[in-house]
C-alpha cells in the first residue's frame, strides 16, 4: 500500500500531470470551433511537429515537467534542441500525436473519476445522479460514502501511471540523438582528459619542487657549510617559485577564470631544470642537439614535463648521483634519454605514478616510453614523433 501511495507525494507526478493538461486546452478550442470534426488537431500536429523549433519547445516543458531532475545534467535523457534531421523530425511528430491521446484520456480520467466522487456523496442525499455509467441503474445506499475515497485514489494512481508513461515516451522520442550522444560523450571524455592532464601537472610541478626542497634541505644539514647552506636555500627559493607559477597557472584553468594563462613551459627551458637538478648536487652531464626550437609544440611542452618527472625520480629515490642526459632531435622524432647509477630505492617493474605519467604523455602523442635497469644503471628512454604535429 505504501509502494503504490509513494508516488502520491512527489512533486514531479503533479507537474507530469500539468504536462499532460496541457494541450486539453489547445484541443477543447478546438472542439469549442467545431466540435463535428474532431481529428483536425491531430492532422495540423502532422505539419507543426516537422518545424524544427518545435522540438526545442517540447524538450524544454518535457525538461522543466517531466524530467526535473535531469535539468542542466550532460546526461539528461531528453534533449532540448531543434531538429536537424528528418528522422528528427518524424519523432517530434510521433511525440505530439502521443502527447495529444495521452492528455485527452488524463482529461477523461481528471474529469470523469471525480464525478463518480461527486455521486457517491450527493445520490444518498437525494439528488439523483447523473449519466455516471456505474451508478446510472443503482439504487442509492448511505454507505457509498464509504467508497468516495476511491475514485479519487484512482485518478491519482492512473494520473501518477500516465505520467510514468509520458516520461517514458518523453526520453525515447525527444532523448538525445546518436550523434548528440557521441557529442556529449566527446565532451566528457574531453573534460576527463583534461582533468588527468591538470593532474598530471601538478604531481610532475610540485613534486618535483618538493624533492629539490627535501633533497637541498638535507644535504645542507649534512654539509654543515654555510655556503652550500645559503645555496642550497637559494635553489629552493627559485623552484619553489616555479612551482607556485606553475600552480598558478593550474588553478586559473580549473576556475575557468577566462584571464590568460601562463605559457607552458617547454624544452627551451629545460637548463632551468638541469639547473635545478645541479643546485640539489647531482653531477649533470647534458647534451642538447638539434632545433629545439622547431620542435612542435605539444611535443616540446610534454618532454618538458617527461624530462621534469625523470630528473625527479633520480634525486628522489637515488639522491644527488650523476646524471646523464641525452635530448636530440633526429629526423622525423625527438629522443630524450636520463641515465643515472642504479643506486637507492629506484621503482622496480612498472614503476609508481611518475613513471606511469611518462608512459601515458608518450603514448597520447603516439610515441613510446621506456624505463628499467641496464648494465647496472637506470635509464628512462622516450621516443616521440614530430610528423603530424607541426
Amino acid at each position: 500500500m505504501i509502494r503504490f501511495l509513494r508516488p502520491l507525494g512527489r512533486s514531479v507526478t503533479y507537474t507530469r500531470w500539468l504536462h499532460l493538461s496541457m494541450p486539453v486546452a489547445v484541443y477543447g478550442i478546438w472542439l469549442f470551433i467545431d466540435m463535428e470534426k474532431p481529428y483536425v488537431p491531430f492532422l495540423a500536429l502532422l505539419l507543426i511537429g516537422l518545424i524544427p523549433a518545435v522540438r526545442l519547445a517540447e524538450g524544454l516543458q518535457a525538461q522543466l515537467l517531466v524530467v526535473p531532475k535531469e535539468r542542466g545534467r550532460h546526461d539528461a535523457t531528453v534533449s532540448a534542441a531543434p531538429s536537424a534531421s528528418w528522422a528528427e523530425r518524424g519523432r517530434t511528430v510521433m511525440w505530439l500525436e502521443i502527447r495529444l491521446a495521452l492528455a485527452l484520456v488524463t482529461m477523461v480520467v481528471s474529469v470523469w473519476l471525480p464525478m463518480i466522487t461527486y455521486e457517491l456523496v450527493s445520490a444518498p442525499l437525494g439528488h439523483g445522479t447523473s449519466d455516471v455509467p456505474v451508478l446510472r441503474d443503482a439504487a442509492p445506499h448511505w454507505w457509498w460514502w464509504a467508497l468516495t475515497p476511491l475514485p479519487v485514489l484512482l485518478m491519482l494512481g492512473c494520473v501518477a501511471a500516465l505520467g510514468e508513461l509520458d516520461a517514458i515516451i518523453a526520453r525515447r522520442l525527444l532523448g538525445p540523438s546518436k550523434e548528440e550522444r557521441l557529442t556529449a560523450l566527446e565532451e566528457r571524455t574531453e573534460r576527463l582528459l583534461e582533468r588527468n592532464r591538470i593532474a598530471r601537472e601538478i604531481h610532475d610541478s610540485i613534486g618535483h619542487a618538493l624533492t629539490v626542497a627535501v633533497v637541498q634541505a638535507g644535504a645542507a644539514r649534512a654539509a654543515g657549510d654555510p655556503a652550500f647552506t645559503a645555496r642550497a636555500l637559494a635553489a629552493i627559493e627559485e623552484t619553489g617559485r616555479t612551482a607556485l607559477d606553475d600552480l598558478e597557472r593550474v588553478l586559473l584553468v580549473l576556475r575557468e577564470t577566462g584571464g590568460p594563462v601562463g605559457q607552458r613551459p617547454t624544452l627551451d627551458e629545460a637548463d632551468r631544470l638541469l639547473e635545478s637538478a645541479r643546485a640539489s648536487g647531482a653531477k649533470v652531464d647534458s647534451e642538447l642537439s638539434g632545433p629545439l626550437s622547431l620542435v612542435p609544440g605539444p611535443v616540446s611542452r610534454e618532454g618538458y614535463r617527461i624530462l621534469q618527472e625523470a630528473l625527479t625520480n633520480v634525486l628522489r629515490h637515488s639522491g644527488p648521483v650523476p646524471v646523464r642526459v641525452r635530448i636530440a632531435v633526429l629526423g622525423e622524432r625527438l629522443e630524450l634519454d636520463v641515465t643515472n647509477p642504479l643506486a637507492g630505492s629506484m621503482p622496480r617493474g612498472q614503476g609508481g605514478s611518475g613513471l606511469r605519467g611518462i608512459r601515458e604523455r608518450a603514448a597520447l602523442l603516439g610515441g613510446e616510453a621506456r624505463s628499467g635497469p641496464q648494465e647496472g644503471e637506470w635509464r628512462v628512454r622516450v621516443r616521440l614523433p614530430l610528423d603530424g604535429l607541426r
